[in-house]
């Protein structure tokens, strides 16, 4: 039996499985950002125990626990590099605190890498290779799965799509250089809305959605299924850039699938996917068009639990 557990931004989940595609128990958690590392390392403290109980299953049955962490870390040595949202994780030799806690080994991911191992292994890129994963949420991430196996580069990470940097898709007067994150993330949809609000947009549309708060992606894309053109130009400038992101993709390692998962990838079939392949295919190197499929993910809010509890199984289970 495996721990698999989830560490994001504003999230905190724990699974308990065999790494096989089959989730036997969650425990799921809210992250409080003021409390720091500290605060959701006691919550772990408290779930595993929670854990074992609802599931009536024997601790003695643990063999390993996997991580995905939401932000950078170390093979080498299964520390965090760093997270840019919660404080004091830099430098945490994670993976060795958790096996100090729980009395097994313990190994550590990047959340987006652990979330294209479940992918491949038993959501939209089953029985492929290679898999591109995609995360469209408050970030953008990425990670490459060949033959069943994250690839990890020299060992802190490869597959960062949202750090790749691009010009503005559609504005001339757009010269200085920003990453795919600051385009296609859902707070880099955000800040397209309040630039269009600074010089005089008309964002009433939008603002129908959220009449007393600050835009959201959400509400961006509420108003371009009503029609609203502005709404609908903020998104298609978002995935022109997530396109040219894709087609760096394709021309470097041609992967047999594009998964796409993330809160922003819920916007669907009609406002995200088919406009982005159109995208895609009006760049892509020419030679490898129509190799590479573009698909949303399958396993929803449980994706990195997945991942987390097939790499635990991968390198802890012979």
């Amino acid at each position: 039996m495996f721990v698999g557990i989830e560490i994001g931004g504003t999230k905190l989940q724990l699974g308990l499985g065999r790494g096989d595609g089959i989730i036997l128990e969650m425990w799921r958690g809210t992250v409080n950002p003021e409390a720091g590392s500290e605060g959701i390392r006691k919550q772990i403290e408290g779930a595993i125990p929670e854990l074992f109980a609802n599931a009536n299953a024997d601790r003695a049955t643990l063999r390993g626990v996997g991580i995905g962490f939401g932000g950078p870390v170390d093979d080498i040595t299964a520390t965090v590099i760093k997270s840019h949202q919660i404080e004091g994780w830099d430098e945490f030799p994670l993976a060795d605190w958790v096996s100090d806690l729980v009395g097994v080994p313990a190994v550590l991911g990047n959340d987006a890498d652990v979330a294209g191992l479940g992918e491949a292994l038993f959501g939209a890129g089953k029985g492929l290779s290679p898999v591109f994963y995609i995360t469209l949420g408050s970030g953008v991430g990425g990670g490459l799965i060949i033959g069943g196996q994250i690839y990890r580069g020299c060992g802190r990470g490869a597959a960062e799509i949202g750090h790749l940097r691009l010009r503005h898709p559609t504005r001339a007067d757009h010269e200085h250089m920003l990453t795919l994150e600051a385009f296609a993330s859902g707070w880099g949809i955000e800040a397209q809305a309040e630039f269009g609000e600074r010089v005089g947009g008309d964002l009433a549309g939008i603002r129908e959605h959220v009449p007393h708060g600050r835009f959201t992606a959400k509400a961006i894309a509420a108003a371009a299924r009503e029609g609203d053109q502005l709404a609908q130009k903020i998104l298609d400038d978002a995935w022109q850039a997530l396109a040219e992101g894709i087609c760096s993709v394709i021309t470097l390692l041609c992967p047999r699938r594009i998964v796409i998962g993330g809160g922003v990838s819920l916007m669907g079939e009609d406002l995200l996917f088919k406009p982005l392949r159109k995208h895609v295919e009006d760049r892509i190197f020419v030679p490898f068009r129509g190799l590479t499929e573009i698909v949303p993910a399958s396993l929803g809010e449980e994706v990195v639990v997945h991942g987390a509890l097939a790499l635990a199984s991968q390198k802890l289970g012979g």
